[in-house]
């Protein structure tokens, strides 16, 4: 019988999904609720789309240095804790052998099981050292170049995100038209994005798009009703 070999498909985007979703998510929102904020205390789409942009622009750098800053700190949080396993491999190793045994007791393995497992990982101790940060710290050996990729993710999505309802105030003369095809294009792109990110977290993809369409419309309405009780 011919072999045919068990291709295993994951899907493996999950940490670019998650920065999209956190740029995308807060640039829908966040100029959303400052165009329709502004909308209920002046009439001027001059005013509202060069406010919108300023926070887009200030709201991507932040947010892109923020996920930038997030994945250096894992990398160097990964660096410390191996460098602080790998001395205490080296100046306590029987407490560590111990530490192992439990582990893998923990898994199901007998202490007879586990003890030539405990005497193998002893003779390779860069082994034993990543072994003891995969499963007794849970830390996974982070892409040192993910930093950067995370904040660029993160602030692209939030421009590609806070351009859509700023859209109508670029092209329609006052913001009492403007802001109903905001508000309508805004929500769809929450819907369709709150699908799509459903989709690749696992979650019920009506239940993701309902939620994200509340909380950019709560925001929204929020700001619109505040700014029009100032005004």
């Amino acid at each position: 019988m011919p072999y045919t070999p068990h291709v295993e498909q994951h899907f493996t985007g999950g940490l670019v999904v998650r920065d999209t979703v956190i740029g995308m998510s807060d640039g829908l929102t966040v100029p959303f609720a400052l165009a329709a904020g502004l909308t209920g205390a002046v009439d001027s789409t001059t005013l509202v789309v060069t406010a919108g942009l300023a926070e887009i622009a200030a709201g991507s750098i932040a947010m892109g240095l923020g996920g930038y800053l997030a994945g250096k700190s894992d990398v160097e949080h990964y660096a410390n804790e191996r460098a602080r396993e790998q001395l205490e491999i080296e100046q306590k190793p029987e407490v560590e052998a111990m530490e192992v045994m439990e582990l893998l007791q923990f898994y199901g393995l007998t202490p007879e099981q586990s003890a030539p497992v405990v005497e193998a990982l002893r003779k390779r101790p860069e082994a034993w050292r990543d072994f003891m940060l995969r499963f007794e710290l849970g830390l996974e050996k982070p892409d040192p170049r993910r930093a950067l990729r995370s904040g660029a993710v993160i602030a692209a999505a939030y421009v590609a995100g806070g351009l859509i309802p700023l859209g109508p105030y670029m092209l329609l003369p006052s913001t009492a038209a403007a802001l109903p095809w905001s508000i309508a294009l805004t929500g769809t792109a929450l819907v369709v994005f709150g699908w799509i990110k459903g989709r690749f977290t696992g979650a019920w993809p009506p239940r993701s798009a309902l939620q994200t369409v509340l909380i950019g419309g709560l925001a929204a309405a929020a700001a619109f009703l505040i700014a029009r009780a100032i005004s």
